[in-house]
């Protein structure tokens, strides 16, 4: 990484450190399954390895990274499992999320998520997949900020982690994506309307839609390939769609 790093304040190093780390691996600055070689992270960073290490165990807990024993820092993969895991934990959150802003009192917040869905159509054409995960995340962090409900909201960073790490850049499919801002848009109309129910169904339905897609993909491959689990090598959920 190119340019010198100026930490703010030493008291709350570990934080910042942490906080430059995630943004980079969000970013797409170290790919999934990079391994992360602290004395080159120390040295680029412009710190010692005692925070740095500390840093590591943050976005450890976090799932971003895994620490292997023999192979070191790694950042976090998406195989099979641990996509549908994520994904089973989005249905729920963005159903209630959804809900809640639906419930919300401020009619304003509510029709202004339409906007959000306006920058989206700008990045499918021309297509644009950095700009359209952007504007993705932004969507479903917002409707989570609409809500209001803290603990929802710290459930925020799995919208990051399956749209920025589960789902490479160049993965991203046009068509599938298409297919989601049309999805985000009966989302966002049914909370600009007030209307819980249909807010929570929509959503859940919108996430459901890429669980179903993935599980459908894996059989697939496993008839292909006849292991009945793709090929048996770290399955790449990534390559099949662009996800919500």
């Amino acid at each position: 990484m190119e340019g010198n790093v100026v930490w703010r304040s030493r008291v709350r190093l570990v934080d910042e450190v942490a906080a430059e780390l995630r943004e980079r691996i969000y970013a797409g600055a170290y790919a999934p399954g990079a391994k992360l070689r602290q004395e080159e992270l120390a040295e680029d960073l412009q710190v010692s390895r005692t925070p740095l290490r500390e840093a590591l165990r943050v976005l450890e807990s976090e799932g971003l990274v895994v620490n292997e024993p023999g192979r070191g820092v790694r950042v976090v993969m998406a195989d099979l499992p641990r996509f549908l895991a994520a994904y089973r934990l989005r249905e729920v959150v963005d159903g209630l999320a959804a809900r809640l802003a639906a419930e919300s009192d401020d009619a304003d917040a509510r029709a202004g998520i339409s906007a959000l869905i306006e920058h989206q159509e700008r990045a499918l054409e021309p297509w644009d997949p950095r700009e359209y995960t952007r504007t993705n995340v932004d969507f479903h962090t917002r409707i989570m900020e609409i809500g209001g409900n803290e603990y929802v909201l710290a459930e925020a960073p799995i919208v990051r982690m399956t749209s920025q790490v589960f789902t490479p850049i160049a993965f991203l499919h046009f068509e599938a994506a298409r297919t989601a801002v049309d999805q985000h848009r009966g989302i966002a109309a049914a909370i600009a309307d007030g209307e819980g129910d249909a807010a929570e169904r929509l959503a859940r339905a919108h996430i459901r839609t890429t669980i179903e897609r993935m599980a459908g993909h894996d059989a697939r491959a496993g008839r292909d390939t006849g292991t009945g689990r793709g090929d048996g090598t770290g399955h790449d959920p990534d390559k099949a769609e662009a996800h919500g």
